[in-house]
């Protein structure tokens, strides 16, 4: 109710100015340096007040009244109610007032010591500026992003930005002024913040469309999601949020399947309906409608949504594997439905041209597909692994299926991960990233050859953390995905105890995203390759199911190519990752999710027993003696061993080793490890401790 009534009266005060139509509508920008334009060599032509003031045209009259060095707090080091600007703002008195002021309280000599009085400060301010205007349009706004390369940013800036901004929003409810966030749009793009604190043009331009956005409610009219389009999948068999955009006020009316919802813009131009359950299959068709604009989706499906992800093993395409000629005719499936996202430049190894290098900073680095129809067609680019995947599950459940594949060769996990996550819980990926030891040698060394020599150093690139979550998963952060299944590691399997930290965050940062704390995610293990760290990596990989809930792992070092970190072999993999979701979601529990995982072992009569999770019908995979079992006194010190199942545990032994301490299994990058079971799925590499 208090939102509709803030939103009748600010209607009303729009037409009352309108109406008048004898003087401009003056805009007061009040704020720090930021207000004024800092950084720029004209900021009476580049600032966001200056920009505002050509976006809004000869109607209006913008007033810059920026204080370089201005604190909200009346007590801190330089209050803006103290100075020259405060007085000047009070005098135009505006008939909006737009007031973006924070950033230099997170200075020590400010927040730390006078934090309890900044809602009453910010109280005081506004009621300033109402009485210099009583009939005032007040615009509060969160601040703008401060860069991680800030100099104070780990010794308090970063967490007391973070104090901040939800109290300038209780100010703005508080004293029923509108809120809009500088922050969201801008947190993406650190490129366009010089000096971590200031943006350039281009920032500046940003923040003045979203100012002039929330003054004309002006927001483009009627939008749709990113990627809402015909031939799309829908969630089956359950109620989904359908949010979308429009201008601020337009009442929008949603129809499908007979079902008919309704609501109204809010003044930041967003609509957000729930949609009731839609039975599983179709098709439907979604009609969005404002005014006299209609939006009319065809052919839409409802069903199961999962999202392909990670690097060169994922992208990896139905027509490059070795059963393509058999399965691609058979790929007519026109219920499974494929949204595929391809990379504009390749990771080649070429330096990329200036107009990609602005492209990528722009975060324009996939392509904009459209939803797809199964087809010979359309099934050999996409993911071998996501096909085999949605294939498996359309055969399992009977229902449409949408399959995703949003995927980039040669990324590394940290990519993938949003900015919020990475700046307040691993930081130090982010610093020098072209330079840190966190990110491969070979990442961080394509990456810079794609950048070309002497680039900008605010370059932006797709193997920078935080980059491909920005530009690939923000987007699609819209569609209501049942689950994930990810391959990714070659290029984090350097530093596998960085990839323990780095992992929980993604799988976190994602379902946070989503707002499904629980939402499956299933990963491929690493395959046999000879690369030294694997084993260890892969024995990672295996405790990270026990560390990251809602998880499984699929086993592949069965198809391992010595010499090829991209095995052809995909159909397998995606039946394996199917078998995870089939049994831990849709209520498959006769089905076998996985090989024998290491559960525990015992020592006893000279010999290791092990214990296994899926044990049951233990054998060797080819029918000879089970192989790469070794056993150890002390740790590091391992031999070969005889192997024998004993029921559902194998008995493991070596005459050179008296009295077992240790044992471990398919301890080497390319392995020949044979251990299955019943359902012939293989056994992972594994470790006692």
């Amino acid at each position: 109710m208090k939102r509709f009534v803030m939103l009748m009266c600010q209607l009303c005060f729009v037409v009352t100015l309108y109406a008048a139509g004898d003087k401009p509508v003056r805009v007061s920008c009040i704020g720090n340096s930021i207000t004024y334009g800092t950084g720029l060599s004209h900021p009476e032509v580049d600032s966001y007040p200056a920009q505002l003031q050509q976006l809004l045209g000869d109607g209006y009259e913008v007033g810059r009244f920026g204080k370089p060095g201005a604190t909200l707090l009346r007590r801190a080091y330089r209050p803006y109610m103290q100075q020259q600007e405060f007085k000047e703002a009070m005098a135009f008195g505006g008939d909006i007032a737009v007031i973006h002021l924070g950033i230099n309280d997170t200075d020590p000599r400010a927040w730390p010591a006078y934090r309890d009085e900044f809602v009453a400060d910010y109280s005081a301010l506004i009621d300033s500026v109402r009485k210099s205007n009583p009939k005032c349009r007040v615009i509060v706004c969160q601040m703008t992003p401060l860069s991680d390369r800030h100099h104070r940013f780990l010794s308090g800036t970063r967490d007391w930005h973070d104090e901040i901004q939800p109290v300038i929003a209780q100010v703005a409810e508080r004293k029923q002024c509108e809120l809009i966030s500088f922050f969201e749009p801008l947190h993406c793009r650190p490129e366009l913040f010089p000096d971590a604190i200031h943006p350039n043009k281009e920032g500046y331009g940003i923040m003045a469309q979203i100012v002039y956005s929330a003054i004309t409610g002006d927001y483009g009219g009627l939008q749709l999601p990113p990627y809402y389009t015909d031939n799309m999948v829908l969630p089956r068999n359950r109620a989904f949020a359908l949010e979308g955009v429009a201008n601020a006020s337009d009442k929008v009316t949603v129809r499908i399947n007979g079902q008919k919802h309704t609501a109204t813009a809010g003044l930041d131009g967003k609509w957000k309906v729930s949609i009731s359950p839609l039975p599983s299959g179709g098709p439907y068709t979604l009609t969005v409608k404002s005014g006299k604009q209609t939006l009319e989706l065809h052919n839409v499906m409802a069903g199961e949504l999962w999202l392909c992800s990670g690097q060169s093993n994922m992208t990896f395409q139905l027509q490059q594997c070795n059963t393509a000629a058999e399965d691609i005719p058979l790929s007519d499936i026109p219920d499974i439905r494929l949204l595929n996202f391809e990379a504009r430049w390749l990771t080649n190894n070429i330096q990329w041209s200036a107009s990609a290098l602005d492209s990528i900073n722009k975060l324009h680095y996939f392509t904009e597909p459209s939803w797809e129809m199964c087809t010979p067609q359309t099934s050999p680019r996409f993911s071998a692994i996501g096909y085999y995947f949605a294939r498996e599950l359309h055969d399992s459940l009977q229902c449409p299926i949408g399959i995703i594949n949003n995927a980039i060769g040669g990324s590394g996990i940290e990519a993938w991960i949003d900015r919020t996550t990475i700046e307040h819980e691993f930081p130090a990926v982010l610093r020098d990233w072209t330079k840190n030891d966190f990110i491969q040698d070979w990442v961080r060394g394509r990456a810079e050859t794609n950048m070309g020599e002497g680039h900008n150093a605010l370059q932006r690139h797709p193997y920078q953390p935080c980059y491909l979550f920005e530009a690939g998963i923000a987007p699609i952060l819209s569609l209501p995905i049942s689950g994930v299944i990810w391959y990714q590691g070659e290029s984090n399997a350097h530093n596998k105890d960085a990839h323990d930290a780095l992992f929980p965050l993604l799988v976190g940062s994602w379902r946070k995203a989503w707002h499904q704390p629980d939402m499956p995610f299933y990963y491929m293990q690493l395959s046999s390759l000879n690369r030294p760290q694997w084993p260890w990596f892969r024995y990672s990989q295996l405790k990270l199911l026990d560390k990251v809930p809602h998880t499984g792992m699929a086993v592949c070092t069965d198809l391992g190519d010595s010499l090829d970190v991209h095995p052809r072999s995909k159909r397998p993999l995606g039946h394996r990752l199917a078998a995870w979701a089939l049994h831990n979601d849709y209520g498959f529990s006769h089905m076998v999710p996985s090989g024998p995982l290491f559960r525990s072992v015992s020592f006893r009569e000279g010999s290791a027993w092990v214990q296994f999770r899926y044990a049951e019908g233990l054998h060797s995979s080819d029918g000879a003696p089970l192989r790469t079992f070794e056993v150890a006194e002390y740790d590091g010190e391992f031999f070969p061993a005889e192997a024998v199942v004993v029921g559902d545990e194998v008995r493991v032994s070596s005459p050179e080793v008296k009295h077992p301490r240790f044992v471990r299994y398919g301890w080497q990058p390319f392995t020949r490890a044979n251990l299955v079971n019943g359902a012939g799925l293989p056994a992972s590499t594994f470790r006692s401790e």
